[in-house]
C-alpha cells in the first residue's frame, strides 16, 4: 500500500509538471499530443496523474516542448559546489513569486541588471492590447515598432502556423532567440511587443530583461477572450467557450510569475485605449529618450 501510494504521489506531481510546461507553452492538449505523437486521451490521463509514463513517453514530451528531460524528472541531486545545493533547496521552499523575487534580487546584487538603451518592450497574453498600444506608443515617441513574430516570420519565410507545424516547438524557440537578437541588434530605440509564451524560454526572456524596460501588459481573462474574439482569432476557441476560459486561466496561472519579472504592469481593464497610451507613455517616458 505505501509503494502504490508512493507512485501516486509521483505519478500526479510528473501530470502537474507537465500540463503546467504545456501552460507555460501555451500549448492546448491536442497541439502537445500531436508533436509528440501520442494520443490526446492519454496526455489527459498523465496530466491527471492516471498514467504509467515510460520513458520513452517523457522523452518524446520533452522533445515536443523543447526542455530538458531533466526538466521533466525533477533530479533530486546536484554535483555542483555544495553552497548551490542548499541554494537550491532554499528556493524551492519558495512560491514561484518569490523565486521569481529573489531571481531578480540576485541578477542586481550580483552586476547583471538591465543594460537599457531607449528600448520598451511589451509583454503579457494574447488580447491584453499589445499590438494596439505599442504602436500608439511608438507613433508618440517617433521610435520604431517591431514585433517579434513579425521578425520570426520574415526570417523563417513562412507564417506562424507552417512554422509551428514543420517545425515545432524547438525550431520556433531558436527562431524567436534569433529575432530578439537581432531586433535588438537592429534598433538602439524601439517598441517591441514579444509573443505571450516568450518568458517561458528562460534565456531568450533574461535577454529581453536585460535589453528593454519591459512593461507587463495586463488585462482580466474575461476582457483577454472578448478583444482576441473581436479581432476575428478564433484559435484558442475551437471548443466550448467555457473550456477555452479555463485553459486562458489556466495558462495565465502558470505564467504569471514569470510576468510579474517586468519592470513595470499596465492593467488595461476598465480603461479606455487612450488612458491605456496614456499611462503607458508616463510608464515609458524616461526610457524612450523624454
Amino acid at each position: 500500500m505505501g509503494e502504490q501510494t508512493e507512485f501516486a504521489v509521483l505519478a500526479k506531481r510528473l501530470g502537474d509538471r507537465v500540463r503546467r510546461f504545456r501552460a507555460r507553452r501555451g500549448m492546448s492538449r491536442k497541439d502537445l499530443s500531436r508533436h509528440a505523437g501520442i494520443s490526446e486521451r492519454y496526455l489527459a490521463q498523465l496530466e491527471g496523474g492516471h498514467a504509467n509514463v515510460s520513458f520513452n513517453i517523457l522523452w518524446l514530451l520533452a522533445q515536443a516542448m523543447d526542455l530538458p528531460i531533466a526538466e521533466m524528472i525533477e533530479p533530486e541531486t546536484d554535483a555542483h559546489h555544495p553552497d548551490l545545493i542548499l541554494a537550491r533547496k532554499f528556493l524551492e521552499s519558495l512560491t514561484p513569486e518569490q523565486q521569481s523575487e529573489a531571481y531578480v534580487v540576485l541578477r542586481h546584487t550580483f552586476k547583471r541588471g538591465l543594460k537599457l538603451s531607449r528600448r520598451v518592450a511589451l509583454i503579457g497574453l494574447r488580447g491584453a492590447g499589445k499590438t494596439t498600444l505599442g504602436k500608439a506608443l511608438a507613433e508618440r515617441f517617433g521610435v520604431p515598432f517591431v514585433r517579434v513574430t513579425s521578425v520570426i516570420e520574415q526570417i523563417a519565410g513562412m507564417d506562424m502556423t507552417e512554422i509551428l507545424l514543420s517545425m515545432g516547438q524547438k525550431g520556433y524557440r531558436k527562431l524567436e532567440r534569433s529575432a530578439l537578437e537581432n531586433s535588438v541588434k537592429s534598433h538602439q530605440s524601439m517598441v517591441l511587443e514579444s509573443g505571450g509564451s516568450l518568458v517561458s524560454e528562460p534565456e531568450t526572456f533574461e535577454l529581453l530583461l536585460q535589453s528593454c524596460f519591459t512593461v507587463w501588459v495586463q488585462a482580466s481573462p474575461e476582457d483577454h477572450m472578448r478583444r482576441v474574439m473581436g479581432q476575428g482569432d478564433l484559435r484558442p476557441f475551437a471548443g466550448q467557450q467555457v473550456a477555452a476560459m479555463e485553459d486562458l486561466k489556466t495558462i495565465l496561472d502558470a505564467r504569471r510569475h514569470l510576468y510579474g519579472r517586468a519592470n513595470a504592469v499596465l492593467n488595461t481593464s476598465g480603461l479606455t485605449v487612450e488612458q491605456s497610451i496614456d499611462d503607458l507613455s508616463r510608464l515609458c517616458a524616461p526610457h524612450l529618450g523624454l
